[in-house]
């Protein structure tokens, strides 16, 4: 167990095992390389005295705008080591989009990892309060930027180098830093409204760090990809909880370096949002479809798993000579995807469907799902090999209490609640019931056993005309489990019945167009095609199947753009932006229901 005051007890762990690897990341030729944690250390704190040359200290703001790599770990590490705050912004994000997190946060300087990353901020510059750019990536030397690199002298970057002694000085300036200071400003994806700063302190995100995981029982023998961007509070807590144990890190710093990474790793600990596990189980399906005899089979072993799905809910394995063939022919094959020796799957970021939970438990792999926010540093709860509920998100971390209001909100309170919104006191109140419980935004209920279950978002619930409240998110999950639909988003809020857009999964799509022989000229003829729409009618109505007869999707649309983070209609944790969805489609809704007064209900 962890017994944490601040993030900067983290980076002491770590430095005092000295020769052990910390890290690990992919050089350009290839290779994997590693970091000690000697030499982590001394990496923090050259930059850390750089950082203070330039008279940064305590409260001050650096922003951190680069992708997964060792550099965002040390950069993150040194501003905390003055008592400063980091803001980490997105890499996706657009120059517009950072030059206002970075006027309203007020940073004196900012890390880039990229000359892509560097355009952006230079384009923006003058409406930033920055007095200092770092670029991570080595390249031409500009009078605008300085080279990470060059914020070391002394300091090897090599996986061999000279051996330094400790700081003892830094050390205790390290050691300073107070479990109210505040740590980082993060700003949220704005999934229904503006994007927020929230401020965390170092208190808050210790507090959470000392509960969350302390029962999977990680250690130095463990490793795990980084790969979730680390702008986002639940990536970065994993990485603190993982630094904190032990355990290795490696550094993947791009969603499609992701499959090689796993297999060249073979990480023990796994952790993503549900939209990666969609995608993986959809391409296990997709690449078993292109063969008659590989789709059946992996069809037999998926019914051979689900008759032992009770089993492997108890976290045992089945030994049934069935599931053994299955295992064998199938199961490990999938497991190896994942490198092949992760012990600990975890969900967290959004909803995980029940559909995608149970297919991976009938191929013999438990999904730990979590549940947290932002502004609670962001665990609330989490499932663990210990106690472990399909379908829920766990029980609460002890030192987190939670309550249900009159309309079924979740409240929480405790030491790991953020203390407000960035520069926002007006929010900050009404984010907060009279009495101190933070309201989540978030319709729960809690079982006999106390797992916890979250059921929709409160804003998102939509009523239709005739007063019954649908929650979207479970219905989209159903139609994500097929490998055809790479995002869907309900509608039918004040209607008088409930619809649907559907973003394609355009790589299967076209490939059983072009299986079928349907030739298009682009995807907005491809989505118009008879044959098309008339396959996504059986998806429909197989969903359909499953709903209560208010829920059922009477109509649906196909949407010719595939949704993405890029595109924004998604948020870095792939939730949907549905905000965006309903304005950008604002006619193709109007739409669906242009004949509503006539169409049955």
């Amino acid at each position: 167990m962890l017994n944490l005051t601040t993030i900067n007890d983290v980076f002491l762990l770590v430095a005092h095992r000295e020769d052990a690897t910390a890290m690990r990341w992919r050089d350009p030729a290839g290779v994997w390389q590693s970091i000690s944690a000697r030499q982590l250390y001394h990496r923090v704190r050259a930059l850390s005295h750089v950082l203070q040359s330039w008279g940064i200290g305590r409260g001050d703001r650096v922003a951190i705008l680069a992708e997964n790599r060792w550099e965002w770990a040390v950069t993150d590490f040194a501003v905390l080591a003055l008592g400063a705050i980091d803001v980490p912004l997105y890499p996706t994000l657009t120059a517009g989009q950072i030059a206002a997190q970075l006027a309203d946060c007020g940073a004196k300087a900012i890390v880039v990892s990229s000359e892509q990353q560097l355009e952006k901020v230079l384009s923006i510059r003058t409406r930033t309060a920055l007095e200092k750019i770092v670029v991570m990536d080595a390249g031409p030397k500009l009078p605008q930027a300085i080279p990470f690199a060059d914020l070391m002298p002394g300091v090897s970057t090599s996986a061999t180098g000279p051996r330094l002694e400790r700081d003892a000085e830094f050390d205790r300036r390290v050691a300073s830093v107070q479990p109210e200071d505040a740590a980082t400003i993060i700003y949220t994806s704005g999934t229904t409204g503006e994007s927020k700063g929230v401020l965390l302190t170092h208190g808050n995100i210790a507090a959470n760090l000392n509960h969350s995981t302390t029962l999977f029982g990680w250690g130095a023998q463990d490793s795990c990809i980084s790969f979730l961007p680390l702008s986002h509070i639940t990536a970065r807590h994993l990485d603190y909880a993982l630094f904190g144990y032990g355990a290795t890190l490696a550094y993947c710093p791009q969603f499609e370096l992701l499959p090689a990474a796993m297999r060249e790793v073979s990480p023990t600990i796994f952790v993503a949002v549900p939209r990666v596990y969609e995608k993986i189980r959809q391409e296990v399906l997709r690449r078993a479809g292109e063969s008659a005899v590989r789709n059946a089979l992996l069809h037999w072993a998926l019914s051979r798993g689900a008759a032992q799905r009770e089993t492997v809910l108890r976290g045992q394995t089945p030994d049934s000579l069935a599931w053994k063939l299955a295992d064998r022919l199938a199961f490990a094959k999938i497991r190896a995807g994942f490198g092949g020796r992760v012990q600990h799957f975890l969900s967290g970021g959004a909803p995980l469907s029940m559909d995608v939970a149970h297919w991976f438990l009938d191929a013999g792999i438990r999904i730990f799902e979590g549940y947290g926010l932002t502004e609670t540093s962001p665990v609330i709860a989490l499932n663990n090999q210990q106690a472990y509920q399909i379908g829920s998100v766990g029980r609460v971390l002890p030192n987190v209490e939670v309550k249900l209001a009159a309309d079924g909100e979740l409240l929480v309170r405790g030491p790991s609640i953020f203390t407000g919104y960035w520069h926002k006191p007006q929010q900050t109140t009404e984010a907060f019931t009279p009495d101190g419980w933070f309201q989540t935004g978030d319709i729960a209920r809690i079982d006999d056993a106390g797992f916890l279950f979250i059921t929709d978002r409160k804003k998102e619930l939509l009523k239709t005309s005739g007063g019954k409240l649908i929650a979207p998110q479970p219905i989209e999950g159903k139609l994500k489990a097929s490998v055809f639909v790479g995002q869907a988003c309900v509608v039918g809020d004040r209607h008088k019945f409930a619809a649907v857009l559907i973003s394609p999964n355009f790589t299967a799509l076209e490939a059983w167009a072009r299986a079928k022989g349907i030739v298009t000229q682009n995807r907005a003829a491809l989505v118009a095609d008879p044959h098309v729409l008339a396959e996504y009618q059986k998806i429909v109505n197989e969903v359909n199947a499953t709903l209560a007869r208010f829920e059922t999707l009477k109509r649906f649309h196909l949407v010719a753009e595939e949704w993405t983070l890029e595109g924004g209609e998604l948020t870095p944790s792939m939730k949907l932006k549905r905000r965006v969805v309903l304005e950008r489609y604002a006619q193709a809704i109007a739409n669906l229901y242009a004949d509503e007064d006539s169409a049955h209900g």
